[in-house]
């Protein structure tokens, strides 16, 4: 479980990525073609093939409905689920843009922010069930001011989740539509009979939302590409071997296809950290699943120093990075590429998977270079304001047609133009 840098497992897990799309994406497009012809038929027939469940009895709740499986939700459920709601708002409130105006010149200058109107929402109900990504999907689109939030949710094996579905109105959701897949993407973005078109399609899902999401982006807006879940842990000789083997195995029990990576430069402890992954394999239940997850794309990374390891940090770009390393925040400003960043020994992904406050669909599969976690800022429009005087054309209208000029552009030069030469005539 050992590995090197110069070892092929290392541009595995770089191109980890690219894997699976081709694959799939024949199969994708089918569903998504198939969808936008037939609507609601399509829905019942593919959600009949795929999840054992018949649409026919119970397509979706509404509001009032979900109420229902809040109030059977366990206590002590409730207090927990109710105080990380708290804690996401409070970070997530404090994300907000604000559209200001800004004066220049004799102009204004200015940003205005929108919420979207309507945003879909989609939780996994496949291989594990996620009440805890309804709260991190639909609670800053509230925040954000969204008028509508509609949630697709498989029903896995035709059986209905109803903590899901408590948890949902808790999270202010309008109305949950018990369809997955690549079908309940095309559904949002296209519309059917019954599920209603929506502005964006948010949340994370296997290899066909994925890929479903992708397509449709451009139809709607979406937020990411999301794939497996992976984690990658920087320690170094304080590390405690139990907590970073717990956590390497937090993230390998998800999928098979996760990763879970720790670098060191601690012969000593790569091996202490290894033994400590077989030890606790023995007590998951998921323990198949982890397994295979650490044997295609997971190990300890033996590197000669710390720096080299920040090196291929910023490389893999994680989804889950932790620091567990002496002083933390010595390397904290090294890392350019990461979804979350989980500081000192004391912090497991698990504290910002459910709790803390901060998002947890994030960027996979390298995506971090350039995507960001999800926040308020996916659930808003930004339109420029600009207001000008006269005196401000007079000023810098030359300047604005030499410029129009430069681009061969006429009738942008005229619309200076003929404002300034009815303002010199005012001046007669």
């Amino acid at each position: 479980m050992i590995f090197y840098p110069d070892s092929e497992k290392v541009k595995k897990i770089l191109n980890r990525g690219e894997l699976f799309e081709d694959k799939y994406l024949s199969d994708v497009i089918d569903i998504i073609q198939k969808v936008k012809k037939e609507g609601d038929n399509a829905l019942i027939e593919l959600t009949k093939k795929f999840d054992n469940y018949n649409l026919e009895k119970k397509y979706y709740f509404e509001r009032s409905e979900l109420k229902t499986f809040y109030d059977k939700i366990p206590e002590n459920l409730k207090v927990a689920f109710n105080r990380a709601k708290d804690n996401i708002e409070f970070f997530h409130y404090a994300q907000m843009e604000k559209t200001f105006l800004l004066e220049r010149d004799e102009a204004i200058l200015g940003q205005k922010i929108t919420p979207l109107e309507k945003v879909g929402i989609y939780v996994p109900g496949g291989k594990a069930s996620y009440p805890s990504t309804v709260l991190m999907n639909a609670v800053p689109a509230k925040v954000a001011g969204v008028d509508k939030i509609l949630m697709m949710s498989p029903t896995s094996g035709g059986e209905i989740n109803e903590l899901v579905l408590g948890v949902a109105y808790l999270a202010g959701v309008d109305k949950v539509y018990l369809v997955g897949g690549a079908q309940a993407i095309a559904a949002l973005a296209y519309g059917t009979e019954t599920v209603e078109k929506v502005d964006k399609i948010v949340g994370p899902g296997n290899i066909y939302v994925a890929l479903a999401k992708k397509i449709v982006f451009g139809t709607v807006d979406i937020d990411m590409v999301a794939g497996p879940s992976e984690i990658l842990i920087l320690a170094d000789d304080t590390a405690n071997p139990a907590f970073i083997a717990a956590d390497m195995l937090s993230q390998a029990e998800h999928d098979e296809l996760a990763s879970a990576i720790t670098i060191t430069d601690n012969e000593d402890l790569a091996k202490a950290i290894e033994k400590e992954l077989f030890a606790q394999l023995s007590q998951l239940e998921r323990r198949n699943v982890a397994e295979k997850s650490l044997r295609e794309f997971g190990g300890i990374l033996l590197v000669k120093n710390l720096e080299e390891g920040v090196n291929f940090v910023n490389n893999i770009a994680p989804e889950h990075f932790e620091l567990c390393v002496r002083n933390p925040f010595e390397y904290l400003y090294k890392i350019k590429n990461a979804g979350a960043i989980f500081l000192g020994h004391y912090t497991p992904e698990a504290v910002g998977d459910y709790f803390a406050g901060p998002n947890h669909t994030l960027p996979t599969g390298g995506s971090a270079r350039f995507f960001s976690p999800l926040g308020t800022y996916d659930f808003i429009k930004r339109s420029s304001i600009i207001q000008c005087s006269l005196n401000y054309l007079k000023k810098f209208g030359n300047n604005i047609m030499d410029m129009a000029d430069s681009e061969g552009l006429t009738a942008h030069r005229n619309t200076i133009k003929y404002r300034m030469l009815d303002g010199f005539k005012e001046d007669i």
